[in-house]
């Protein structure tokens, strides 16, 4: 009988020596592999060419930098895994603009009581002449109240995102107790948001509708220069300085509306439809031309964070602005309201505020103290002197 046949009439020889053949031959295998790996974390390095428990301070300063490093989902945002810029939006946003909005809204209405309390309503020197005459045609009062009534409804869901939680959302002694104005708050700022949302495509159309309508009426001219050097005749009576069918502070409002409209539209798009196209980065790149060296690769998020600013600024300032206008076009001016409300305005108003509007209108010679430097075009040909 073979010695190969005697080993299986022993098992437990032969499972020893089995055992004792597969140890050794492990062993000379994986030894020198796990020494290796013993030695290497020894050093601060681990297989693989990972971190382990070395410490790479320039990998995490960029982190924490928020830069953008590859990932394998859809959503590539996701490779910034802190961005430090969301911090600096919030402290800027509840901190310098916050505070910069309420002073100058509340600057402006103290500015105007003020006014008011020292000048009265500015009335019509010559009274009122019971003659009406059309300034404003029923597609002019449309876009104006498109324009103006939206912008009412934004300025006012706007103000309410920013300071509504200061008014309406203080913190009261219970963590789980909601008073009335919590409520309150949080009924006006969802729907709020609606309204912010698709009103805003009203306000657009509205700019749109008036700068189609009125941009040829609104370029500057020399005359506004005179307008200007009296203050509109606003400090002072029996002062009425010449004007067309818009002044210079007319022509102010407008320009306000169209530029700040603008940007306020563009920027509340970046918003409504978050991370769908750029803002600054383009417009940063037109302004570098001048030498201004700004950056021009900005992450997505941030683009987000730089256009709710510049929509808070902006939104601020028109509405102080447009405090003013209403100020003026209501209680401040006697008259005022008629041109926006029918369309039709009092003859002696129209002469003391658009003498030269009067005259191209009717045809008659500029009146006197109405030299505009031979801008005006009088729509019946040469002037012709009026009968006393």
């Amino acid at each position: 009988m073979s010695k190969s046949i005697e080993i299986f009439r022993h098992p437990a020889r032969f499972l020893a020596m089995l055992a004792l053949a597969v140890g050794l031959g492990f062993a000379t295998i994986a030894l020198p592999a796990v020494s290796g790996v013993a030695l290497a974390q020894e050093g601060g390095e681990v297989p693989g060419e990972s971190l382990g428990a070395a410490s790479d301070a320039e990998f995490w300063r960029a982190v924490r930098e928020g830069q953008e490093f590859t990932v394998s989902i859809p959503d590539k945002q996701a490779g910034v895994m802190i961005q430090s810029e969301g911090e600096t939006w919030r402290n800027y946003r509840n901190g310098p603009v916050a505070n910069f909005g309420g002073w100058v809204i509340v600057g402006m209405i103290i500015v105007l009581a003020m006014f008011y309390g020292l000048r009265g309503r500015i009335r019509i020197d010559s009274g009122l002449s019971d003659k009406m005459m059309r300034r404003f045609g029923n597609l002019e009062l449309i876009g104006h109240w498109l324009t103006a009534g939206s912008f009412i409804v934004l300025g006012l869901t706007g103000l309410n995102t920013m300071y509504g939680r200061y008014l309406f959302g203080k913190s009261v002694e219970s963590p789980g107790e909601f008073s009335g104005l919590h409520q309150f708050f949080a009924f006006t700022a969802y729907y709020g948001k609606l309204a912010h949302n698709y009103v805003a495509f009203a306000f657009m159309a509205g700019v749109v509708m008036i700068f189609v309508l009125w941009v040829k009426d609104n370029i500057p001219r020399g005359i506004d220069l005179k307008w200007l050097a009296v203050g509109g005749g606003l400090f002072s009576k029996n002062v009425h300085p010449p004007a067309k069918k818009f002044n210079a502070g007319q022509k102010f409002i407008f320009w306000t509306v169209i530029l700040g409209g603008t940007t306020l539209s563009l920027s509340g798009l970046t918003l409504m439809f978050p991370f769908t196209f750029g803002l600054f980065a383009p417009t940063f790149s037109v302004l570098n031309v001048l030498g201004l060296n700004l950056p021009t690769e900005i992450p997505a998020i941030q683009e987000m964070q730089l256009a709710q600013i510049w929509h808070a600024v902006v939104a601020v300032v028109m509405i102080s602005i447009i405090i003013a206008h209403i100020y003026i076009g209501s209680v401040g001016m006697e008259g005022a309201w008629d041109a926006m409300g029918s369309g039709m305005v009092d003859e002696n108003w129209a002469r003391e505020h658009h003498g030269l509007w009067v005259a191209e209108t009717k045809g008659e010679a500029p009146p006197p103290d109405h030299d505009d430097g031979g801008d005006s075009k009088i729509a019946a040909g040469e002037a012709k002197p009026q009968p006393a």
